[in-house]
């Protein structure tokens, strides 16, 4: 078969794509805007994954830890591995543009370390993930040099004042860490309490820090302004202005839409989820599909890697292949959603 096919993302579930395309003689491109699996590189540091590692696993490759769990630097290793065992071409930090669709063949945009560039393939395939695009929240300041949407090796904030934006894992593990590393830190949340999904290990450990004052919790507090020193937020309370040497909003992120509705993808305008063929996953625009968390909208919760790894045999597999991806997809959600 002599298709062109390009995979966008080079994260876990499109790996595991290009695996199910090389397998029936397809020889597809990926690119990818960072590093291979560069959402994992983003990472706390040492961080190790709730889930087991043979769900992460991809193209029947073991992946091997030290503990009953892979750590960021196990993941890393084992996805790197994984492509260079599979001889994938992969092209790192090289974005997408744009798309379009030109009789039978897709036009695609990229932007490279050497400028932009054109590729025409027959087979488009945007595994793009949603770590590129956090929740922004739309306030003064959330630009300057110390706000950051992602977590961050703790040690840098030894002796400073930190204020953490978000009530899930990832707000609550940046909290934990920074004031173990030495920092005083207060978290704000808008909602009342921390959210049901926080690990169940994380919760009494942070719940406890407060209590004994080692951290500090705003509840029902929205940030109206950040300056280079401190966060304005609103609560009923009132106004209240918290010393800040480094921000975290780590108020969680979303898929492209803005690339999507730009190629021509037909969004739910509420949801964001796509218009897709259930089996194929094939867009409303033949020959463009979608694989991983870019399936979910904007309930990205739905789609983990344990799941998400089935999508290129949905994408590039026969009648038999889409049908015991389907059935290990809902075993999977089922599993992790336990």
């Amino acid at each position: 078969m002599n298709q062109e096919i390009l995979i966008v993302g080079a994260g876990p579930i499109g790996l595991a794509c290009a695996i199910s395309a090389r397998r029936r003689g397809l020889n597809p491109l990926l690119i990818e805007a960072g590093a291979i699996a560069d959402a994992i590189v983003r990472y706390p540091v040492g961080m190790v994954f709730f889930t087991t590692p043979e769900r992460l696993e991809i193209g029947g490759h073991p992946l091997v830890t030290s503990g009953a769990k892979a750590t960021r630097e196990e993941a890393l290793k084992y996805y790197r591995g994984v492509a260079r065992t599979e001889a994938l071409r992969i092209q790192t930090y090289t974005r997408l543009l744009g798309a379009t669709r030109n009789g039978r063949r897709i036009d695609c945009r990229i932007a490279t370390r050497r400028g932009e560039e054109r590729l025409v393939v027959d087979r488009l395939v945007l595994a793009t993930g949603y770590f590129d695009h956090p929740n922004l929240l739309g306030v003064p300041g959330e630009d300057l040099p110390h706000v950051t949407h992602y977590g961050a090796e703790p040690h840098l904030t030894c002796g400073l004042q930190v204020v953490i934006v978000g009530g899930k894992n990832s707000a609550v593990e940046q909290a934990l860490a920074c004031y173990r590393a030495g920092a005083q830190v207060t978290l704000v949340h808008r909602g009342p309490a921390l959210k049901p999904s926080v690990k169940y290990w994380l919760r009494p450990d942070f719940e406890n820090r407060v209590k004994a004052g080692e951290i500090h919790a705003r509840f029902d507090a929205e940030v109206v302004d950040i300056a280079s020193d401190a966060v304005t937020i609103s609560s009923p309370a009132g106004t209240e202005r918290l010393p800040a040497d480094r921000v975290y909003l780590l108020t969680g992120y979303r898929p492209d839409f803005e690339l999507f509705e730009q190629i021509g993808i037909e969004l739910d305008p509420v949801s964001g989820r796509p218009t897709l063929n259930g089996s194929t996953l094939e867009t409303n625009i033949p020959g463009i599909h979608l694989a991983g968390s870019v399936t979910a909208g904007r309930m990205i919760s739905e789609i983990f890697i344990e799941n998400g790894r089935y999508d290129g045999e949905k994408i590039f597999g026969d009648r038999e292949s889409i049908s015991l991806a389907e059935r290990a997809y809902i075993r999977e959600t089922r599993e992790v959603g336990e």
